[in-house]
């Protein structure tokens, strides 16, 4: 299962703007629905920004032993020029208050379980180092 932050910005979290206390809260409820997916067999991706270390120990916490840790790593100026949406440039204008790496914190992963540096190579890559740690841990 993929769990995706913009999507879940349109559905269980809706009601969820940026400020710290809901960025915290958005991070629980997408832990809360991975650990119940993960009582079922079922391996949950989250692609979600998760700023502080705060919020992954929170994370960690609720899934215990079904947490994996995987650090998507880019530098900036490179989320810079593959904006898409156009966010930072509207955070660099002060449209966007609070945007992660601009207006708010990035605190990096002390010691994620893997880290993926996108930066440094194809997406193809990237997937296949994350398919390869992950594989291995998949408990039929």
């Amino acid at each position: 299962m993929l769990l995706d932050g913009d999507n879940l910005r349109t559905g269980i979290n809706k009601n969820l703007g940026f400020s710290n206390e809901d960025r915290v809260e958005n991070i629980r409820r997408a832990a809360e629905v991975s650990r119940l997916f993960a009582e079922n067999g079922t391996i949950t991706i989250c692609s979600l920004i998760s700023p502080t270390k705060e919020v992954r120990e929170m994370a960690s916490q609720i899934l215990r032993d079904k947490y994996v840790e995987v650090y998507i790593k880019c530098p900036l100026e490179v989320c810079e020029e593959r904006d898409v949406k156009g966010l930072y440039k509207k955070a660099r204008k002060g449209l966007i208050k609070d945007f992660t790496g601009i207006g708010s914190v990035f605190e990096e992963p002390e010691a994620p379980d893997l880290l993926i540096n996108t930066h440094l190579e194809t997406e193809e890559e990237s997937l296949k180092h994350l398919v390869d740690y992950i594989v291995p841990l998949v408990k039929y």
